[in-house]
């Protein structure tokens, strides 16, 4: 009798694989063998859900998004309803959101390495360039809502702009990223923590600095 195959628990084990791959190896280079043998699979199986490097690619982008979107309302449900915190408490759960894009341990490091190396591809990849859409409004929409909902609650400064602030933020979030994984020498996850901390207590009315939480 076939032996019976968890589709679910055999995607996580292929995401798992090809996140390792392109951390080590770099997308543009992750062939659908080198993600076989990274499984322990056959590549006959490994067709099963990709049919070419366009199709990996973009599995690799979805996964990723997926995981992190996952987690963000994870966090979201968990805050619920911000302005029943004190005001230091509403900005140290809005860091320890934001904190969910930025590299701070080896799931994160490896989610935020996809991401550089899709966007890269993308620029030279029309096929790709929806999904990177996708994901930089998505990402604008998040920032945009968490800003908006400390503004409500009366903790940001009256005078900001929120559309500017939320360029301001996820240009901030991309940076720090982007630095992190390519400078980890020059900015550790802990300074990386620190500066989202000191962005985030510049917009706010003056309060005692917020604990990272980390």
């Amino acid at each position: 009798m076939p032996k019976h195959v968890d589709p679910e628990a055999r995607r996580r084990l292929v995401v798992d694989a090809l996140f390792r791959v392109v951390v080590r190896d770099g997308l543009q280079r992750t062939s659908l063998r080198a993600v076989a043998a990274e499984a322990e699979l056959n590549i006959g199986s490994l067709r099963h859900y990709f049919a070419s490097q366009h199709d990996l690619m973009h599995f690799a982008m979805q996964s990723m998004l997926d995981r992190v979107s996952d987690r963000l309302l994870d966090h979201i449900d968990r805050i619920g309803d911000l302005s029943r915190y004190p005001r230091t408490e509403q900005l140290r759960l809005t860091v320890e959101l934001l904190a969910e894009f930025l590299p701070l341990d080896e799931s994160r490091h490896a989610e935020v390495t996809v991401f550089l190396d899709f966007n890269t591809a993308t620029r030279t990849n029309p096929a790709l360039r929806d999904l990177s859409r996708q994901t930089a409004e998505g990402t604008r929409h998040l920032v945009h809502r968490v800003l908006s909902r400390l503004d409500a609650s009366g903790t940001l400064r009256p005078d900001l702009d929120l559309t500017i602030e939320t360029e301001r933020l996820t240009a901030l979030l991309d940076g720090l990223g982007l630095s992190t994984v390519l400078h980890p020498d020059l900015l550790t996850p802990q300074a990386c923590l620190d500066v989202l901390v000191t962005h985030l207590g510049n917009l706010s009315l003056p309060t005692e600095t917020p604990a990272t939480g980390r």
